[in-house]
């Protein structure tokens, strides 16, 4: 049985992720059970306090995975002259990831497979920036563009102790956060072709930011290519 600490996991591509999870085949790495806590990302002190929850809820044993989901995007009609939410976005999106990570890292640590995966967007390459000028997030694609250099960081430190840290692009999902129905596909099958990237072999992947594969979509031009490749920075 494998252990998995998800945020953000109410909604959305989290609760995607914890049905995906659970419907897995009984011979993958998969949970057999559900715990839900509450903790807000951006205060530290909460992020402290589900830890004797999810250490009973361990049961003595370590944490296998940790998907840091939690996330918000917010639009600024005239683009950086309108974006007053800078701060907000990277405290969730960026400091969110590193406290939960640093928190829970002495679980991860006990656990048998040691992974993380911070769930990210390729609207933060800067090779990919022109593609994605329609789109007034300024504040989010920063904070996305923030996400892989501390992947990358966490990585570099962990490589030794068989960690591995990824960040992936779901693509863009029908969902709050996402384009509606504009998006491409829906959170189910977005957590799908996410958790088939955290099951690749390690070396495969640590440290870096990796695009999901929708079959049909491999070779197609700008933002929705899905070729489960790297994604250019």
């Amino acid at each position: 049985m494998a252990t998995f600490l998800i945020t953000g996991g109410n909604r959305g591509l989290s609760l995607a992720f914890a049905r995906e999870l659970i419907f897995r085949p009984a011979s993958a790495a998969r949970p057999t059970g559900v715990h839900v806590t509450k903790s807000d990302v951006t205060d530290k002190a909460s992020i402290q306090k589900p830890w004797p929850y999810v250490e009973k809820a361990l049961g003595g044993k370590g944490l296998d995975f940790l998907i840091n989901n939690a996330g918000v995007a917010h639009w600024a009609d005239d683009g950086t002259k309108s974006m007053n939410n800078l701060e907000e976005i990277f405290k969730v999106n960026v400091l969110g990831v590193h406290w939960v990570s640093r928190t829970f890292l002495p679980l991860l640590e006990k656990g048998e497979l040691k992974k993380v995966a911070n769930i990210a967007s390729t609207v933060g390459s800067i090779a990919l920036a022109p593609a994605y000028s329609f789109m007034p997030a300024p504040a989010y694609k920063l904070s996305q563009a923030a996400v892989h250099p501390l992947t990358v960081q966490y990585s570099l430190d962990y490589e030794k102790q068989n960690f591995a840290f990824i960040a992936i692009s779901p693509g863009w999902l029908n969902m709050e956060l996402g384009g509606g129905d504009m998006a491409d596909w829906t959170p189910e099958q977005g957590a799908k072709a996410s958790l088939d990237i955290i099951y690749r072999p390690d070396a495969e992947k640590n440290g870096k930011l990796l695009k999901v594969f929708v079959d049909g979509c491999q070779n197609a031009e700008g933002p929705t290519r899905y070729d489960g490749e790297s994604a250019p920075w």
